[in-house]
């Protein structure tokens, strides 16, 4: 053979190798792997992510659960086949063109992963006391108020609902309060966001909640964990396929009690009774004033959201609208939200992302916890006689016979009064990770508002409005708040060795301004806003700075997975306090021992986890005013040479040493899981003891100041918390339940003073006590003794136990505590082909209330209207009654005393609701994924021995002191929602 044959067969036979080789390297880039996942029951399972590890090829299973994925590169590959409440598992692949996996049952809620601070981890490594409100349950109740999610469902958090309106928020208690000055709301974070707000929150977009509950699982947060950590995380693309989900609800709301109170014929008996006389042929009407003040209230809520996921990218858009027309008349709400959450894979190690969200939101509210002479409506509705009627002949409204008290009705419908705010929080980061276990995130975040409140009361319609020719108010808030964080986190598993570690330092600015003006003297009711009137009555401007600095720290270590540990360090910089005290150093450790994985607990074979935990740390707090530690000015007019000349003088002291307000806590807890996850229990002990308080205390009239904010006493919580959650019945049809019980013991243990008696309540004097050895939300007055047969009055007990009709405020002594023994929730949820039931209940039990409002109900000591009981009053003598006689302007015989306290212990029926999934077989046919129609009660049924509207409110909302206390307070309503969900 020749060499130029040679050379061309040898040219032939390398390119038919190359083109073998090319070929077949093309065949493996497009080799084609399918299958089926499926259940142990041989169930399809739709949605299950499958994912060739260390690379971003993907896909999902189908509604069959099958699933196509086109392979490249390695002709071995391990793929991994993940679900949510499934064992994950993992595959090699090598050119198989068929793979089915059937994925096992996971032991529930040991690998679910909780949010904590500035990261994520299993709960089974969870060493401090954390409380997760997960998806399922958010789901489970639709809502317009995200404390209300949280409501019952997390031990050791109770939620007061102060009131029933629209626009009230929610005060959030995290196992006790915890300062009298400070603030003793938790702090939320919101996708990393610190931020006080949720009223304007939408929970359509929460994914999930968790509470961090002690102080070695809140350290982190340094200054502002001292009342607990609330993070919210929202919802964000899980599935390769686009997702499309519609909710839509409506429903109506009721007053689910009334009260009883005087007809027209008995209410002109006891005016006549009490000396008072008029023309009776006058005021002949028979107006039920609470059936004109409440309403069927009405609500809509419009959700519609987007979300995907795709090799790099993960969205989640939505928008959505609520209203609601309150059981008081002329209460409103509405809010617009608008949410975008966006996660970019840029490359194998840099990630961008960010969470917008755009909420208007708008209210009118209404006066409660007010006496009727106050313009108060629930009063006003008890206290109103019926013999008058809502109109003059003229159009106006009308008054109380004897005294110029207008009716209800003016205090809903003449005004204007309308609350309008818009705001913007957001975010976005950038996550590096290099040197395979290193990971720098960098986040900026915002959180800015803008409110104008208007009113106006016009110069014809009330007796108030004419006096002042018409009242104008215009009112603008503005806060601006921004942040920046810089984490480094460092993740390793060496062997049984599991470390991770993290540093960081976090900047916060906040500004708040604040503007306004009243103006009287309006011509005509033709122009309402501020220039129609010709008297300006009140100005002001205000401006205020807050910054934080902080640098943070924390280290995980797990050894064997049995063996956990867990330390935080913070040291956080507060503008609110003097140079020299403005660091606060705040340490935290806990520790866990998964005793389960020991070798001498292997035999039994139901345990699947048993820790426990053991934690202690210190958090901060200076949730005070700003500038606490200036001496402030004040300003005044003073006559100087004949004329008024504007001046200033020394309002407050100044106190250079003002520094934090410090929370040590201890933990003792216990975690328990068997039966593959279907029975899980939580126990935990604790002590919080605060020290330092921030307190604003009388000072001696010798210092020209009558008080300051001063680090003066202790206050101390201690409680037990327990949470059991069972799979009762795990097969066609299924059932789960939950139930939590929550123990916890106030105390203020030192104060630099004897007693400090606050808060005047009905024109009464005060009705709490601030002292040593007692809980904050001592209620305080006199002892009540009875009505004296003969002579019909009021008689009390002295400080020595013995009878007197004139006591003194010496004789004033502890009356009731507003905080219960315990409280609880109770759920249960039942499926059963396409159909769910939840069930939920909610209680307290041993708080008492001050009943205020029978002061002004039952005190028959001016022309207002009374409750029915004082037909039973005291008329003549020889009488046996408890209600006194009635004595124009006596109020000896309605003191604040414990004839007004009474047990406000309930158990309330909070949510039911009935759901139906319609079948797939159906909705494939029209290629929808999931339709679902509901219908949800609330607050259905209550059990309570009190006799106001509600016993889960609280006039002055979430005060740290002034509580139990109910004065006209709107109450909690009945509520029925009907809903449809829609997911394409």
């Amino acid at each position: 053979m020749s060499k130029i044959l040679r050379r061309g067969y040898c040219k032939l036979l390398l390119c038919t190798v190359l083109g073998l080789i090319v070929s077949s390297s093309v065949a493996a880039q497009q080799s084609k792997l399918s299958g089926a996942v499926s259940d142990t029951n041989g169930n399809p399972i739709p949605g299950v992510s499958i994912q060739v590890k260390g690379s971003m090829l993907g896909t999902i299973t189908d509604m069959d659960g099958k699933y196509a994925l086109s392979l490249e590169g390695n002709t071995q590959s391990v793929i991994v086949y993940s679900f949510i409440g499934m064992q994950s598992q993992e595959v090699v692949w090598t050119n198989q063109t068929t793979i089915d996996v059937v994925l096992l049952d996971e032991v529930h809620g040991l690998n679910e992963v909780l949010v904590v601070g500035y990261g994520t981890q299993e709960k089974k490594d969870i060493t401090g006391a954390v409380a997760l409100v997960g998806a399922e349950e958010l789901e489970s109740r639709p809502n317009t108020q995200l404390g209300s999610l949280i409501q019952g469902r997390a031990a050791g958090v109770r939620v007061a609902s102060s009131s029933g309106k629209p626009s009230q928020g929610l005060s959030i208690r995290v196992r006790g309060t915890n300062s009298v000055t400070a603030g003793s709301e938790p702090l939320y974070v919101i996708d990393g966001i610190p931020t006080s707000d949720t009223r304007s929150i939408n929970p359509a977009d929460v994914e999930t909640i968790t509470v961090l509950k002690d102080a070695s699982s809140a350290a982190i947060y340094g200054s502002q964990g001292a009342n607990g950590v609330v993070l919210i995380t929202t919802k964000k693309g899980t599935t390769g396929k686009p997702t499309v989900t519609f909710d839509a609800y409506t429903g109506f709301s009721e007053v689910w009690n009334t009260l009883h109170v005087l007809n027209g014929e008995q209410y002109r008996d006891l005016m006549t009774e009490m000396g008072q006389s008029t023309d009776w042929n006058k005021y002949n009407k028979n107006t039920d004033w609470q059936n004109e003040i409440f309403q069927r209230g009405a609500s809509q809520n419009y959700q519609l959201s987007m979300s995907g996921k795709s090799e790099q990218t993960s969205y989640y858009v939505s928008g959505g609208w609520v209203q609601q027309k309150g059981a008081v008349r002329s209460s409103e709400m509405d809010r617009a939200n608008f949410k975008i959450n966006l996660d970019q894979e840029v490359n194998d190690w840099l990630s961008v992302g960010t969470r917008i969200a755009y909420t208007k939101y708008r209210d009118v509210d209404v006066n409660d916890n007010n006496a009727v002479n106050q313009g108060g409506v629930l009063t006003g509705a008890l206290n109103t006689p019926s013999v008058i009627g809502i109109y003059n002949e003229d159009g106006t409204f009308t008054s109380n016979p004897f005294q110029n008290w207008e009716n209800p009705v003016a205090s809903t419908d003449g005004s204007e009064r309308e609350y309008n705010s818009e705001r913007f929080l957001g975010n976005m980061y950038v996550k590096i990770q290099f040197l395979k276990d290193f990971n720098f995130k960098s986040n900026f975040g915002v959180d800015n508002s803008n409110g104008v409140y208007d009113y106006f009361l016009d110069p014809y319609r009330t007796s108030y409005g004419r006096a002042k020719t018409g009242i104008g108010t215009n009112n603008t808030d503005r806060s601006s708040y921004w942040m920046t964080e810089n984490i480094l986190s460092f993740n390793k598993k060496i062997g049984n060795h599991n470390i991770e570690a993290l540093a960081g330092n976090v900047i916060q600015k906040y500004l708040w301004e604040n503007a306004y003006i009243t103006t009287e003297n309006f011509s005509s009711d033709g122009i309402t806003t501020t220039n129609g009137g010709s008297i300006i009555s009140s100005a002001g401007n205000t401006k205020a700075e807050k910054s934080n600095v902080s640098y943070l720290s924390r280290l995980n270590y797990g050894f064997a997975d049995k063996y956990l540990i867990t330390a935080n360090f913070r040291a956080d910089a507060s503008s609110v306090f003097g140079e020299d005290n403005r660091w606060g150093y705040f340490p935290s450790f806990s520790t866990g021992w998964r005793m389960s994985q020991e070798s001498f607990m292997q035999d039994i074979s139901f345990l699947n986890d048993l820790k426990i935990r053991a934690g202690w740390g210190i958090v901060g707090n200076d949730q005070i005013r700003n500038y606490a530690h200036y001496g402030t000015v004040g300003s005044n007019n003073y006559p100087i040479g004949g004329s008024l000349m504007p001046g200033t003088y020394p309002q407050t002291m100044d106190n250079k040493s003002l520094k934090w307000e410090e929370s040590e806590q201890t933990n003792i807890g216990l975690d328990i899981n068997v039966f593959n996850g279907r029975i899980q229990f939580v126990a935990d002990a604790y002590l919080r003891k605060t020290r330092d308080l921030l307190l604003d205390a009388p000072l001696p009239t010798s210092t020209g100041y009558t008080s300051a904010l001063q680090n003066i006493g202790n206050l101390e919580n201690k409680g037990l918390e327990f949470s059991l959650n069972t799979t009762n019945i795990d097969k066609e049809i299924k059932w789960t339940s939950g139930f939590n019980i929550s123990f916890n013991r106030n105390e203020v243990t030192n104060l630099v003073v004897k007693s400090l008696p606050m808060g005047n309540v009905a024109g009464r004097g005060e009705a709490i006590l601030l002292e040593e050895g007692q809980p904050l939300g001592t209620l305080y007055g006199y002892v009540w003794g009875g009505v004296d047969p003969e002579t019909g009055n009021a008689y009390y007990l002295d400080s020595n136990g013995e009878s007197t009709f004139n006591p003194t405020a010496d004789d004033r002594t502890v009356i009731g505590n507003a905080n219960p023994d315990f409280f609880y929730g109770f759920s249960n949820t039942l499926s059963y082909k396409g159909i769910g039931l939840n069930i939920f209940f909610e209680g307290a039990h041993g708080n008492d209330m001050l009943n205020a409002t029978r002061i002004d109900s039952e005190g028959m000591i001016d022309p207002k209207n009374q409750l029915a009981t004082v037909n039973n009053r005291w008329r003549e003598p020889g009488d046996v009654t408890d209600i006194p006689r009635a004595s124009w302007a006596n109020t000896d015989n309605s003191r604040i005393s414990t004839r007004f306290i009474e047990d406000a212990s309930y158990l309330r029926l909070k949510t039911v609701s009935l759901s139906y999934d319609l079948p797939q077989s159906l909705l494939s046919k029209i290629n929808l994924s999931n339709v679902r129609i509901y219908a949800t009660g609330e607050n259905l049924l209550t059990f309570t021995n009190y006799s106001g509207f509600d016993p889960e409110v609280n006039a002055f909302g979430g005060s740290n002191t002034m509580q139990g206390i109910d004065y006209g307070t709107y109450p909690q309503t009945r509520n029925y929602i009907f809903g449809l969900n829609v997911t394409f």
